[in-house]
């Protein structure tokens, strides 16, 4: 999220002041085909509401896309793009009751719009996140403490040691076969520290659910969010003697752009990344945001069960071609295994309002979808960040994410508790939050990969799991000393537990054979 607590705030990184559905069958590409339409509407409907965008999920009947397709245009629809592949049809529509008629078409499981707020041409707003620059007096001494073999930035990077990155440098940078896509709000390609490692083959702009391949439709736009070329850098920041360095230095980076100018991530916008990213050759994707409007889509929503269902098919689909996809936890210190959880954010396009959750029902998605490797955050001191959400049994691993300085201080020569990565215009700057945790992980998996190249994402995720240092709960946990308890870490008999999953990713060991 870019402001947590703003109704912009998506991506899930803090200001620098930090404050399953059913598995349904996939429909072959182009399995669609002409059938006689039944149960759809015919009477005249209506045109005179706010247009917006939905998703229509078909069953796996071979005419059924075919079939809901002429229902979808008998109800008042236009289809933007149709996934086959995988079911999911993304529409515009002004018909106020587009969602409630198309259900009844023959063929559909669900259907629901992925916004409160009517579609809007793109502009160029602002949703720039608060970020800490370096000083030049962090740059002189930075310098002064490279060594040969590091970038002149990278003494700041306490992050790297953190998960031993720096030793599996030594070994190796990874490898140019292994692509790691950004699911996120552009990233600027242009960047030096990012230009040598990133494939603009593998890159689009998914914002309107359908993919634009125009060059350069991938970066953000004048006043737009940095975030997605931040988490770029933390993940393939190029060796290069300049800037710093990342986590997996050697590997393809691939912009998959997902956020509307607003910074706003909806549901035919990650479809469209997944789908994208499964069919261009990518072998992890990174996703540090949760999909708009809602925190929290509940499965007893007509409308939000329908978006699950469509992003679940698109994670599903990814991990079946071979890609494995990382997702941040998120940054509201919630206890994602708690019974309840009090959401007064949502939806965060038009008036939120306050609603009591149950998280086994309602998901913070990507993030809380089966197959999605979940990273909570931790600062430099190896403690769960302060507004790291956590949870046992849905937290898979943690990684740095930063914290406040004060609460978690580096280890000298670095000075801020932040992650320094990559930002626009050739530039450096300090974020936090799982946004900055969950491309480390991206990063490792990208040198499991790189080591074990004819790995399935599920060995490379039980690889991951298996090789993560374990984590003992923090106990009691006091992140800024107040004697107040700032929340409870549940330990398993797995050697798991709530804040850690199965511990802090490992770098080095993943280049190990």
């Amino acid at each position: 999220m870019a402001h947590l607590g703003s109704r912009r705030g998506r991506v899930l990184a803090l200001p620098a002041g930090l404050a399953l559905t059913a598995s349904l069958g996939f429909l072959p590409s182009g399995a669609a085909s002409a059938a006689e339409l039944s149960d759809a509407p015919t009477a005249t409907v209506a045109t005179d509401g706010p247009k917006l965008s939905y998703v229509v999920n078909v069953d796996n009947a071979p005419w059924s896309a075919a079939s809901v397709k002429k229902a979808i245009a008998a109800a008042g629809g236009e289809v933007v793009v149709s996934y086959d592949q995988i079911g999911v049809i993304v529409v515009h529509s002004q018909n106020p009751d587009f969602a409630k008629a198309i259900r009844q078409a023959r063929g559909v499981v669900s259907a629901g719009a992925t916004r409160t707020a009517p579609l809007t041409a793109q502009s160029d707003d602002s949703v720039g996140e608060s970020a800490q620059a370096l000083t030049p007096a962090e740059i002189k001494a930075a310098a002064a403490a490279a060594s040969d073999e590091q970038d002149p930035l990278e003494p700041l990077q306490w992050d790297l040691p953190a998960i031993k990155a720096d030793k599996a440098h030594q070994k190796t940078l990874g490898s140019k076969r292994v692509t790691v896509g950004i699911i996120d709000t552009g990233v600027d390609d242009t960047h030096p520290d990012l230009a040598p490692n990133f494939d603009a083959a593998a890159s689009a702009n998914c914002v309107t659910g359908k993919a634009d391949t125009t060059p350069g439709s991938w970066r953000p736009k004048a006043g737009e969010s940095d975030h997605g070329t931040h988490v770029a850098g933390t993940i393939g920041a190029a060796k290069n003697g300049i800037g710093v360095t990342g986590v997996a230095p050697g590997v393809k980076l691939a912009g998959i752009k997902v956020s509307t100018p607003d910074g706003f991530f909806y549901t035919e916008a990650v479809v469209c990344g997944f789908v994208w990213a499964a069919e261009h050759g990518v072998d992890v994707t990174n996703n540090s945001y949760y999909t708009d409007p809602w925190m929290f889509a509940c499965k007893n929503d007509e409308d939000q069960k329908a978006l699950i269902e469509a992003v679940s098919r698109a994670t599903r689909y990814a991990e079946r071609r071979g890609t494995v996809n990382v997702a941040a936890a998120g940054n509201s210190k919630f206890d994602l295994a708690a019974d309840s959880i009090l959401d007064t954010s949502s939806p965060n396009d038009t008036t939120p309002g306050n609603r009591v959750i149950d998280p086994k029902q309602c998901f913070d998605y990507p993030g809380m979808l089966p197959g999605v490797v979940t990273v909570s955050a931790t600062g430099a001191k190896g403690l769960k960040a302060s507004y790291s959400n956590y949870g046992y049994d849905v937290i898979d691993v943690a990684a740095p994410g930063g914290d406040r300085t004060e609460y978690q201080t580096p280890d000298a020569p670095a000075v801020n508790g932040r992650i320094l990565s990559t930002t626009v215009n050739g530039g450096y700057n300090y974020k936090a939050g799982t946004s900055m945790a969950s491309p480390h992980v991206a990063g490792v998996l990208a040198l499991l990969k790189s080591t074990h190249p004819n790995a399935s994402p599920a060995a490379l995720k039980a690889l991951l799991y298996a090789q993560a240092d374990e984590h003992a709960c923090t106990d009691p946990y006091d992140i800024n000393g107040d004697g107040v308890v700032d929340g409870v870490c549940e330990e398993g008999a797995d050697k798991k537990n709530g804040f850690y999953g199965a511990g802090i990713v490992d770098a080095l060991a993943a280049v190990r054979k």
